[in-house]
């Protein structure tokens, strides 16, 4: 079954060519072909709800493959409630961090290697992932000792926090690389993205015996799993809007696919950081990157080239109608409008459908400090900076709206970013760590790799 097709000239794929390849052979990105929407299941619980996803998006992986990848989760997450929903001063945080690492990658990144191993089908795979952050970590534990795969991290030299780092540095494994770049996540991800797109490099890794693929939010196996938890959340709250800080928009747009599959979620606020892109795009229909980069204490969110939002465009420009040649059209007009003015603005037509579903706001530094101080203060919930961002830009925009319930998706947690807690609240109230965190800071450090942007590409050499 051909079930997805590229954003830019349709080119039609599997689930599991989705997965294998990570970007589409025209520099876009996979996309369902069309989504039903029908009355939901009631879902007990997350493994439910997962295999409700699966089964929709990625029919065409074996049953035993797909229990296999939630198994698989599920045994990486507290086995009661994986993704708990909290109420904290009239908001509902799905709390998306209990896995290994601490984020909300944890969910999708645990099932991704089984993903990539069938869909393999016995070649070697070196899986290419650009991190602000948390991917990083995640992409590490997912596929650390999979046979058959090799997994290189590039993040930023100067950004993450400190435990971030250490859980990219700290890794033992001899198929897990991380190498940190003197540039931003933005130049690791056009690196990235770039070297997918260079035949030559791609025939250079096939003599060398190894297929690339990607671990970010640029492949199916990364958006699909995500869309899990918000149906679950469907399933215990009926109705309500959603706040996700967003950085690569895959979140985000998770919860739009939950919608279109039938969730009864109202609007869908994107909350930013000082590198406002997003939060500027969703107002105002314009994607303008520009030039303006702040390292902030949400670094997770450091990013202004969101390479998900394509996948936003190409539903808003035709494929929520099913016109897929005029989605793909319009997708790639854009995307060269992109690549050659540095910006795009969407049709008047894409804009309306923008703004009917989607808000956006901003909180700077200062009022994610004072957000995680007012949450604390008024309910003792101690949010992570991302999460804190969420929150402040909820409360701008004026939610609670309507008596609807508002889920904030707490994207990590506070255990990751002690340095801005301290800064926040002035002591350490960080007392029970996850266990998963308590040996950090003894473990060795096993990867010291520093390459200059321009560098990247021999860095992936190396791990041929």
């Amino acid at each position: 079954m051909k079930n997805f097709i590229s954003t830019r000239k349709g080119f039609e794929a599997s689930a599991p060519d989705t997965v294998f390849e990570g970007l589409a052979p025209d520099g876009g990105l996979y996309v369902p072909k069309s989504v039903e929407k029908s009355d939901l299941p009631a879902f007990a619980n997350l493994g439910e709800a997962e295999e409700y996803v699966l089964n929709k998006f990625f029919g065409d992986f074996p049953e035993a493959t797909r229990k296999e990848a939630v198994e698989r989760m599920l045994s990486r997450f507290p086995k009661d409630d994986p993704t708990p929903i909290v109420s904290a001063d009239g908001f509902e945080i799905l709390e998306l961090f209990h896995g290994r690492t601490g984020a909300f990658k944890d969910v999708a990144l645990s099932m991704l290697s089984v993903f990539m191993r069938e869909a393999a089908n016995g070649r070697n795979v070196l899986v290419l992932t650009a991190t602000s952050g948390d991917t990083g970590s995640a992409a590490m534990q997912g596929f650390a000792g999979v046979d058959g795969t090799q997994v290189a991290v590039f993040f930023p030299n100067v950004g993450t926090s400190r435990i971030q780092r250490l859980q990219m540095t700290t890794p033992s494994e001899k198929n897990v690389h991380a190498i940190a770049i003197r540039g931003n996540f933005d130049d690791a991800q056009s690196a990235v993205k770039r070297i997918f797109a260079d035949k030559a490099f791609n025939e250079e890794a096939a003599k060398a015996g190894v297929a690339l693929s990607s671990a970010n939010s640029i492949n199916t196996g990364r958006l699909v799993p995500q869309i899990g938890y918000y149906l679950l959340a469907a399933s215990k709250l009926v109705e309500f809007d959603v706040v996700v800080p967003s950085g690569n928009f895959g979140n985000l747009l998770a919860a739009y696919y939950a919608k279109m599959l039938g969730a009864k979620i109202g609007r869908f606020v994107c909350a930013s950081n000082v590198n406002d892109v997003l939060a500027r795009f969703v107002k105002s229909g314009v994607y303008d990157p520009g030039d303006k980069f702040t390292i902030t204490n949400s670094p997770s969110m450091d990013i202004i080239r969101s390479s998900n939002v394509e996948r936003l465009v190409w539903l808003l420009s035709g494929g929520l109608e099913g016109d897929i040649e005029k989605a793909c059209r319009e997708t790639a007009r854009l995307m060269n409008d992109l690549d050659g003015k540095g910006k795009y603005e969407l049709s008047d037509a894409a804009k309306a459908r923008l703004f009917a579903d989607f808000a956006g706001g901003v909180a700077t530094q200062e009022e994610t400090l004072e957000e995680m101080r007012r949450m604390r203060n008024a309910c003792g919930y101690i949010l992570d900076p991302h999460t804190a961002v969420a929150v402040k830009v909820a409360r701008d925009l004026g939610y609670p709206k309507s008596g609807k319930k508002v889920v904030v998706a707490a994207t990590a947690t506070p255990y990751k970013f002690p340095e801005t807690c301290l800064e926040a609240f002035g002591e350490n109230l960080l007392l029970t760590p996850p266990d998963s965190f308590k040996s950090l800071e003894k473990a060795p450090i096993t990867q010291t790799k520093v390459v200059d942007v321009d560098g990247i590409d021999d860095a992936v050499r190396e791990c041929f």
